[in-house]
């Protein structure tokens, strides 16, 4: 099956609706052009396979003639078939080049909006607040003092080790993620999804199919060598494990929980968030995703925020809820939720989660289907929300620390860390 057999964007909103997918760039700060110009691709390439299918239809008649015809007139109907040959190579040849077009036109256009605020990264709607901010009666330390402290984290040999942006967490500070990621899977699994490590090198359609090599493509690692891709997210092989086949969605949404190390370039961030480890590398990612039908998508996405809030409440952290504004979506999505907690160090909130309506966008994509109530194959919808990172580490320190730079563990974290209720400074 050829990757984008089926319309990356449905091409029937845009010949019914051209407005609409206009708006979303609109919404977005992206140029509206690119939907005429996928308007324009579409009709050239109906016409190409219009073209190229009369002539194969010529072609085959004429050739039923020639037996039936009389020995002095097959050698003016052989050159008349040659000449229909030609003239249907180079109309395979146009239909060929207008589905290329059309395919590069389909990528042009990113998923369209689906109730997401219009404008940039700071056009985001707060939709509500949990927790109040601690105050605390002694000069407050960020993460990496408090880190660093507890022998818990160790930017100087990690930058020594691979260079800047790379860290090795230590001690206490190992057994604080693994604490808080075997939260986040164990959270989702009482939830029912299926607990999956995926790989975290992956081919180029799958990488491509989910969106990451659009706009954001210098943000990924890849291995030139071995045309593979180092995902930034488990989100990649997770939406490509099913590339290809027809789901059973008749018993509801199909979830999965991947744990994996993500890689991201951090291209453009140069001097944003160089201390610590709020903007790094590689970090471990606990990942949500489901597989719904498109009518189910956004109660889907509801839910996926509840879990995240779940995982919050646990570690006992302020947060608030955003409604992601267009621009800052990303192109796979449709409309985003972020969750971002309070950093005393910075009196700002920060993000720690996000979740992801892509609606059929990735699915399209990777030919991802299910069998509606009439037996119908039809495309799928696909969101992805998050449970933990190793950014978490940044809030949990900073909002439980004491006067003496011990930091307090949260409840649902102690038995992770052996039953401790308190990390103590290394003398």
């Amino acid at each position: 099956m050829h990757r984008y057999a089926q319309p990356v964007i449905d091409l029937r909103i845009l010949r019914e609706n051209p407005d609409r997918a206009r708006a979303s760039q609109l919404a977005r700060g992206a140029d509206p052009a690119v939907v005429d110009r996928l308007l324009a691709a579409d009709v050239e390439r109906r016409a190409a396979v219009s073209a190229a299918d009369t002539l194969r239809a010529e072609q085959k008649a004429f050739g039923r003639t020639i037996g039936r015809a009389e020995p002095s007139e097959r050698p003016a109907m052989l050159d008349r078939g040659k000449q229909l040959a030609a003239q249907v190579k180079v109309a395979e040849a146009a239909e060929t080049t207008a589905s290329q077009a059309l395919v590069a036109a389909h990528l042009a256009i990113p998923n369209l909006i689906d109730g997401a605020p219009a404008g940039g990264e700071q056009d985001y709607i707060v939709l509500k607040h949990v927790g109040t901010p601690p105050e605390f009666d002694f000069p407050v330390r960020d993460h990496l003092a408090l880190g660093e402290g507890l022998g818990a984290i160790d930017m100087e040999r990690g930058a020594k080790v691979s260079g800047a942006r790379f860290y090795f967490l230590r001690g206490v500070g190992a057994q604080l993620q693994w604490a808080l990621l075997t939260l986040g899977v164990n959270t989702a699994i009482k939830q029912g999804f299926i607990p999956m490590i995926p790989p975290v090198l992956v081919k180029p359609e799958s990488m491509e199919g989910t969106g990451f090599l659009g706009e954001h493509a210098d943000e990924v690692y890849r291995l030139a060598a071995d045309d593979l891709y180092l995902v930034g997210t488990s989100e990649v092989p997770l939406a490509a494990y099913h590339s290809d086949e027809i789901l059973d969605l008749s018993g509801g949404p199909l979830h999965y929980v991947g744990w994996s190390s993500c890689f991201r370039r951090e291209a453009g961030s140069y001097g944003k968030d160089t201390r610590g480890i709020i903007r790094v590398h590689q970090f471990d990612k606990v990942e949500m995703f489901s597989y719904c039908r498109p009518q189910d998508a956004a109660a889907e996405h509801e839910r996926l925020l509840s879990f995240e809030e779940e995982m919050l409440a646990a570690v006992e952290v302020p947060y608030r809820v955003i409604d992601t504004a267009a621009g800052d979506l990303g192109t796979s999505a449709s409309r985003k939720f972020d969750c971002e907690a309070w950093v005393p160090s910075q009196q700002a909130y920060r993000e720690l989660t996000s979740t992801s309506n892509c609606s059929t966008f990735q699915a399209r994509r990777l030919g991802v289907r299910f069998r509606d109530a009439d037996g119908r194959p039809q495309v799928a919808a696909t969101l992805n929300g998050t449970l933990a990172t190793t950014r978490w580490l940044v809030s949990i320190m900073e909002n439980h620390q004491q006067a003496d730079g011990s930091v307090r563990v949260p409840v649902a974290l102690q038995a992770g860390l052996g039953g401790r209720a308190v990390l103590e400074p290394v003398r």
